[in-house]
């Protein structure tokens, strides 16, 4: 077993409980809930009980935006730049909501493996504001091709909407140049970085961004329903959303007929946030905080590279990058019988999950024994030794 002292981030693994009864390797999909959550949500609960409607003047209405200031430190942001949404779909599309999209600038540009809930509302909406996409293909399924990408920046883009790291391949994406491109050329960029925030460095001033979403569901350990929106200042002064709520408004409660926005990050606000929620999400990003993002990076890096040389010594397709440059926490093997191996895994207490076209994805995270990432792979090797797959061959799973 590895000891606290030859890796100080184990230091961390008592926060989590759920680590004490499985090996937890999904925290691209859900990270694991810090023990100190329920103390939080009873705090709102107490107060909810305690102070009736007076709750949301003692502390609810200044959540979005004092949790945001919770997140801002991990993607180099400053107090007051980030406002919390229920989901990255609702934000990006709150984004996509404040321009406009006359000719010549009527054009969006995004990619294949950009996550489908962001492109489901693009599709929809984007036609209906005069915009249309172009979606720039991926040769392999894995990455993308930076110079493509650039190129179908031009005159015409008025919006690059793309992941920072994506979700099917943990493949980072070059946004600081993508970024560049797309301001030489007069246009705007809006990252989702759901996927990158909690385990890679992030700095929204170094990449140029002007808009970031994100969320605490995964690798900030936070839950559902806490994700976020970064908008530049500049972005703020500039422009505010079509998709908006009283929230926003800067004299709420006068419940005016006609919408004046609110200044800063609150702008970007919609309707009633859920509290609930953002009484969870605060306790992950203190957590990560105080590891450190560029030990957790240093030390993904490092499981990561341990589960692909794992997997090519069994010969397993790993559908990830290999240069650690450019991948980010999460390797997928693609192998035979993918599906029913990861089910028996999932019985077996071995958390992962599958994807389609992918295959098993394993998230190491700051929390995780070096052990931990060698026993997946025995696992699956006595799975397929011992064709215990076989009963779950035909039984189907939700793919979340």
């Amino acid at each position: 077993m590895t000891t606290v002292s030859a890796d100080p981030l184990l230091a961390f693994r008592p926060e989590f409980p759920i680590l004490e009864r499985c090996t937890y390797l999904v925290s691209n999909s859900l990270g694991a809930m810090p023990r100190t959550v329920p103390d939080r949500l009873a705090e709102y609960v107490d107060l909810w009980a305690e102070r009736g409607v007076r709750a949301w003047g003692d502390a609810w209405w200044k959540m979005p935006v004092s949790v945001g200031d919770e997140i801002a430190p991990l993607i180099g942001a400053g107090p007051g730049e980030v406002a919390m949404m229920p989901n990255v779909t609702n934000a990006q599309a709150t984004v996509l909501s404040a321009l406009d999209y006359a000719p010549p600038r009527d054009t969006i540009v995004m990619s294949a493996l950009d996550f489908p809930s962001v492109r489901y509302a693009f599709d929809h909406l984007a036609p209906r504001l005069g915009a249309r996409i172009v979606v720039v293909p991926s040769d392999d399924g894995i990455t993308l091709d930076t110079d493509r990408l650039c190129a179908a920046i031009d005159e015409r883009t008025r919006l690059v909407a793309i992941s920072h790291v994506l979700f099917r391949s943990a493949y980072i994406v070059d946004v600081t140049r993508v970024a560049a491109r797309a301001h030489e050329m007069g246009a705007l960029v809006s990252l989702d970085a759901f996927h990158s925030v909690g385990v890679i460095p992030v700095d929204v001033g170094a990449i140029g961004a002007d808009f970031l979403t994100g969320g605490v569901l995964k690798w900030l350990c936070g839950g559902p329903g806490g994700c976020f929106l970064w908008a530049s200042p500049q972005m703020s002064e500039r422009y505010a959303p079509s998709l908006t709520g009283w929230m926003a408004h800067e004299r709420p409660f006068a419940f005016e007929d006609e919408m004046s926005y609110t200044g800063g990050s609150a702008r970007w606000l919609g309707g009633t946030p859920a509290i609930p929620a953002l009484y969870a999400a605060t306790e992950g990003p203190r957590l990560l905080r105080r590891a450190g993002i560029e030990a957790v990076r240093a030390k993904s890096v490092r499981q990561t590279e341990r589960l692909i040389e794992l997997a090519d010594e069994r010969g397993f397709a790993v559908t990830a990058p290999r240069d650690a440059a450019q991948r980010g926490g999460t390797v997928a093997f693609d192998l035979p019988h993918g599906s029913a191996v990861s089910q028996e895994l999932l019985r077996r207490d071995v958390v992962i999950d599958y994807r389609p076209g992918a295959g098993i994805r394993i998230a190491p995270h700051f929390y995780t024994d070096d052990d931990e990432v060698e026993r997946v792979v025995a696992e699956v090797d006595n799975i397929l030794r011992t064709d215990a797959w076989k009963p779950h061959e035909s039984t189907q799973r939700v793919v979340t």
